[in-house]
Formats: C-alpha cells, structure tokens, sequence
C-alpha cells in the first residue's frame, strides 16, 4: 500500500463528506506519517512500512472492539467501523496452509530439529508482516509434535 493512495481515498472521503471514513484513514495517514518521521524516512515512506503500520492500527482497532464493553454499543459499532476500513487497506496475510507449504519448503532441515525456539526466531525473520505471528506460532507448535 501506498501513502498516496490513503491520501487519495481521505481527500475523497472528506469529499463525499463521510466523515466516520475520514477520521479512520486521517488516523492511519498519520501514523503511516509519523513511522517514516521516527524511521528517518519522512519525503518516500517504502510500501512495506506503510502496511507495517497498517497491520499494527489494525491489530490496536481489533483490541478495542474487544475490550469494550458490550453495554456501550455505539461506541463498539464505531470501533468495529474503524477496523473494517483499516482492514480494507490491510495485505493479504498468509493463511495456516499457505505458511505450513512455506515451512515445510524452506525450513525443513530446520523443522527435524524440532527446537520450537529457534525455528520461531528464524521463520518470524522470514514472514514478518507477511502472516500473523500467532497463526505461524500455531503451525510451528503443530509441526514440532
């Protein structure tokens, strides 16, 4: 994902005067924003670290719906409207068959060893923003039995 394109779709939001859409895209704009400034990077921020970025608001979004009471149920609607948008800008992540294909390809000599630490530290190295660290934690696990 680009920053421009996030710009783009706020500019268009602000347009269509929704202003729910705006303020979850204004949010991640910032924080895409504020990485590049904290990386050193502010004029060209790389794709990879914009859906960094993307995946961590997401992961915070998913956090609120989750902690928020259920007796506050607008406030829960406004959360979970927030997450669908950061979804929708959100890479496609790998799925559990896709990452034990990957696994078994790629780290297979790695994989008789059956030490469940040191093939973590290595294939979260390899699919780092690429899949869910909890789902490649459970492939792992399943792997290692």
């Amino acid at each position: 994902m680009e920053l421009e394109v996030l710009q783009k779709d706020m500019i268009a939001a602000m347009k269509a005067k929704d202003k729910p859409r705006k303020d979850a895209i204004s949010s991640l704009v910032s924080a895409v924003k504020k990485a590049g400034i904290d990386a050193g990077c502010r004029e060209n921020i790389p794709s990879e670290m914009v859906d960094k970025v993307i995946l961590k608001e997401m992961k915070t979004a998913k956090e609120q719906i989750d902690t928020c009471p259920d007796e506050r149920a607008e406030l829960k609607a406004e959360y979970q409207f927030r997450y669908d948008v950061i979804a929708s800008y959100a890479p496609k992540l790998l799925s559990a068959e896709e990452i034990k294909a990957v696994l078994q390809d790629k780290f297979a000599e790695l994989l008789a060893t059956k030490n469940k630490g040191v093939i973590m530290k290595t294939v979260m190295a390899e699919l780092k923003g690429k899949a869910d660290g909890k789902v490649i934690n459970q492939v792992v696990a399943e792997l290692c039995k």
